[in-house]
């Protein structure tokens, strides 16, 4: 009998090898896009987290190059986060209407209009959120940081501790999100970041030195 059951099963094989294969590779591609979707994505946030760190940090430390009081600091990085994820959500919103729009004219062409490709297309208010949101996210970092520092250049030190701490970790996740090596992503984050905020911080102190 098991003599029997196993030839019936090797003839059942036999007689099916491509809906068999043709199953498992539909899973697996299924998966493998499912999981190269949800990457881009993450990867864009981290991103958009870098570029609200780095440029409100570089912001604030270049007020505070001119005007050492806590207050200019704080209220020049807020101001950065709300002009910065304004500035993301709009562009955001603007590139994904234009990319929806075309999409849904070669669905009008293709006579495939109001079907599940057209529900499949993305939202542009959902990319204008989640692009607010993650420079958002990355811009309270550092705001957070000189929030609650009264001394000058602690609070400078400290702002620019946290940036660099924050922009390794950024660097980290993103190589693995985009397969990369890390050591090497993270340094590039890094003195990237670093040498936004050194630039942006010695080109203010010249107003302040010349009397602005």
């Amino acid at each position: 009998m098991a003599v029997n059951n196993t030839k019936l099963a090797a003839v059942a094989d036999a007689e099916n090898p491509a809906v068999m294969c043709g199953d498992v590779d539909d899973s697996v591609s299924q998966s493998s896009i499912d999981f190269a979707g949800r990457a881009n994505w993450l990867r864009a946030a981290v991103l958009g987290a870098n570029d609200g760190l780095v440029s409100t940090a570089s912001l604030m430390l270049g007020v505070s190059a001119v005007k050492p009081e806590a207050r200019a600091m704080v209220v020049s990085g807020f101001a950065g986060l709300l002009a910065g994820a304004c500035s993301m959500a709009i562009g955001e919103y603007v590139s994904v209407c234009s990319q929806r729009d075309m999409e849904i004219a070669e669905l009008d062409q293709a006579g495939k209009r109001g079907g599940e490709e057209e529900k499949a297309l993305p939202s542009p208010a959902q990319a204008a959120a989640a692009s607010a949101l993650a420079f958002s996210v990355g811009a309270l970092l550092p705001l957070l940081a000189a929030g609650f520092i009264v001394g000058y250049n602690l609070r400078v030190a400290v702002v620019v501790v946290v940036a660099t701490l924050a922009l390794a970790a950024f660097g980290c996740v993103g190589a693995v999100l985009g397969r990369a090596p890390v050591a090497r992503s993270c340094a590039r984050v890094v003195v990237g970041g670093l040498a936004a905020m050194a630039v942006t911080f010695g080109f203010m102190r010249l107003f302040r030195a010349s009397g602005v």
